[in-house]
């Protein structure tokens, strides 16, 4: 296995014959890193690159997030495919946006009540013990109510979405391929993200449900785009003019029946 050095880093620069100055005025500058697929399994000391904004690690074999205390200045951290099982020591990153964890073996998203801007959050398709499904820290979660945007947690065994209703400023859920299937917790969480923009539920037996696009979009007017499909705004036009025809005939049906109760009881 391969520890994330220095010395590696050195490796992979070309850096070999140059001088010890020279490399650590480059690690300084360094701005973008990529050691994805390269074996690695543990970061080690990387506190020479103060300025580095962008980290590419997906597709190695680490099993803990550390040492990434130098890191104030990560704003995209991509550590998708890896052995990882906790996410933690995080803290640090006060300016991280973007955070790709997707294909690791978390349970919990948990551990990030203290990174305040992020943005985006991928965690697809965790390596989930036999009937469970991913589980999420309301204290992470109400951390996250004003900054998220973007949420991937597809394929995770998830069944409701209520819990998920704290993310305000949500704009994107990709929740494909999960086990949702009430259309009323649905539409509970479609009232509370007002600004929500796109959703992709496809692979849900939801998708399944009678008039499951045409409820959706009359629950969620800011909607754009549906499983990969954009809306009309012609088509919502006309599913709200037909929900208030219909609500209108059934209130007007409504009112003849308890006249002519009425009339039978006189």
């Amino acid at each position: 296995m391969v520890r994330l050095t220095m010395d590696l880093i050195a490796k992979n620069a070309g850096h070999k014959n140059r001088s010890e100055e020279d490399f650590g005025q480059y690690v300084q500058k360094l701005t973008h890193l990529n050691l994805s697929d390269k074996n690695i399994d543990s970061i080690g000391d990387l506190s020479f690159c103060r300025n580095l904004r962008v980290l590419y690690l997906y597709d190695n074999q680490i099993n803990q997030i550390q040492n990434l205390d130098f890191a104030s200045n990560i704003t995209h951290l991509y550590l998708q495919n890896n052995r990882i099982s906790s996410i933690e020591n995080l803290s640090p990153l006060k300016k991280l946006e973007k955070l790709y964890l997707g294909g690791n073996y978390i349970t919990v998203v948990e551990g990030l009540d203290k990174v305040g801007e992020l943005r985006e959050l991928h965690i697809e398709s965790q390596h989930l013990p036999p009937g469970e499904k991913l589980l999420f820290d309301p204290v992470s979660l109400n951390s996250l109510a004003k900054s998220l945007s973007v949420l991937n947690i597809s394929n995770n065994n998830i069944d409701e979405l209520e819990e998920l209703a704290v993310l305000e400023n949500l704009s994107y859920l990709k929740a494909v391929d999960n086990r949702l299937k009430h259309m009323k917790d649905l539409e509970g969480v479609l009232k509370k993200w007002t600004k929500l923009r796109r959703i992709d539920l496809t692979g849900n037996p939801i998708c399944q449900k009678p008039k499951y696009k045409d409820r959706i979009i009359v629950q969620s007017l800011t909607l754009e785009s549906l499983d990969g499909k954009e809306i009309q705004e012609m088509e919502r036009r006309f599913l709200i003019n037909w929900k208030a025809s219909r609500a209108a005939r059934k209130k007007s049906n409504e009112r003849k029946t308890d006249e002519q109760a009425a009339n039978v009881e006189f």
